[in-house]
């Protein structure tokens, strides 16, 4: 079989295609087809040497993918060749609440990812694929799909009639604003392009802002809901984090995300967090049990996850490079075969 490997600093392009032999699932595991794999902004960090001498060479990168059971192994009762399944991001971690022990495991990380023809998963971290979906919108789900379900409903609470503030166009943000609107919520979604701004509005935003010609965004939020926001999905970081507190009502929470905006402009405002009881909550994607609650919810009102662009496996490199790039709106994705 054949799978890209990182072997060493590089980057990108320094992405090697090697062959490797099938592997055989030993007692309880599942041998799966690859059919497709996505792209997350963790694994472009991954790639770019983003977590330095923490990073495990060769690595296998990528920890989203879906495919096609090819065998089981022993003792394996819940899979059947030919059954369509979508492989979880941290393989030990099946449900409850998080531990060192259950996140260990993240793909494409701590061990090799989705990057490669086939894969052994243990067959506990596996969810059937919706019927409703492809391969290659199956394959967004594990990470950013996950995140944003860990964000807005999981930890966010998000109820009917509240309102959720999402930042930008990729793959967790446009994940967060269609759950929140199955959830019943108002969105309020930013974006720095006006191009994006419209998808956003097709995609069912309520509110739009453009974040370059309204920096006081935050400010404009709270003014527009009369009291701030009950969630931000909050993807940019510390340097978001500030008009994040200011959209934030009394009470409300921020789900801690990604780092996306660097550094902050100016001191946090901490104390106004403090002053206002806000919650910031850190939300690193989720268990199996979570990934099987998204996949039911997705069948259940038959939405499809966004891909913006679909490459070939031996463009990987490419996809990889044109995430760098930002133009994306939802999910970049490889397909395999």
């Amino acid at each position: 079989m054949k799978c890209y490997e990182l072997q060493g600093p590089g980057g990108i392009d320094a992405l090697a295609l090697v062959d490797k032999p099938v592997p055989t699932p030993a007692r309880g595991e599942v041998l799966v087809r690859i059919a497709a794999v996505s792209l997350n902004y963790r694994d472009l960090l991954t790639v770019k040497g983003g977590y330095g001498s923490r990073q495990k060479f060769p690595l296998v990168p990528l920890s989203d993918g879906a495919g096609v059971v090819e065998a089981v192994g022993d003792g394996v009762a819940g899979f059947v060749p030919g059954d369509r399944v979508i492989g979880s991001f941290f393989e030990s971690w099946t449900g409850g609440e998080p531990s060192e022990t259950k996140m260990r495991s993240a793909l494409g990380g701590a061990v090799d990812g989705t990057l490669t023809e086939y894969r052994i998963f243990p067959a506990q971290a596996l969810v059937r694929t919706p019927p409703h979906l492809s391969d290659i919108e199956a394959a967004t789900l594990p990470c950013a799909g996950v995140t944003a379900w860990s964000a807005v409903v999981k930890l966010g609470g998000i109820r009917p009639g509240q309102t959720v503030l999402t930042q930008g166009t990729g793959g967790v943000s446009i994940f967060a604003l269609q759950i929140a609107k199955l959830a019943g919520a108002r969105v309020i979604a930013t974006s720095s392009n006006e191009a994006k701004i419209a998808r956003l509005k097709e995609l069912g935003a309520d509110v739009t802002l453009n974040y370059k010609t309204t920096p006081d965004w935050g400010k404009y939020a709270r003014d527009i809901t009369k009291q701030g926001v009950d969630l931000v999905v909050e993807v940019g970081g510390v340097g978001t984090l500030n008009e994040s507190i200011r959209a934030t009502k009394i009470g409300g929470t921020i789900a801690f995300i990604g780092v996306l905006a660097g550094a902050p402009a100016s001191e946090l405002r901490l104390p106004l967090m403090v002053m206002q009881q806000q919650r910031l909550q850190g939300v690193t994607v989720g268990s199996v049990d979570d990934l099987q609650a998204l996949a039911n919810a997705l069948a259940l009102h038959q939405v499809k996850p966004v891909v913006d662009r679909v490459f070939a496996f031996a463009e990987a490199r490419e996809a990889f490079h044109y995430m760098s790039s930002g133009a994306h709106v939802g999910k970049v994705a490889i397909a395999l075969g």
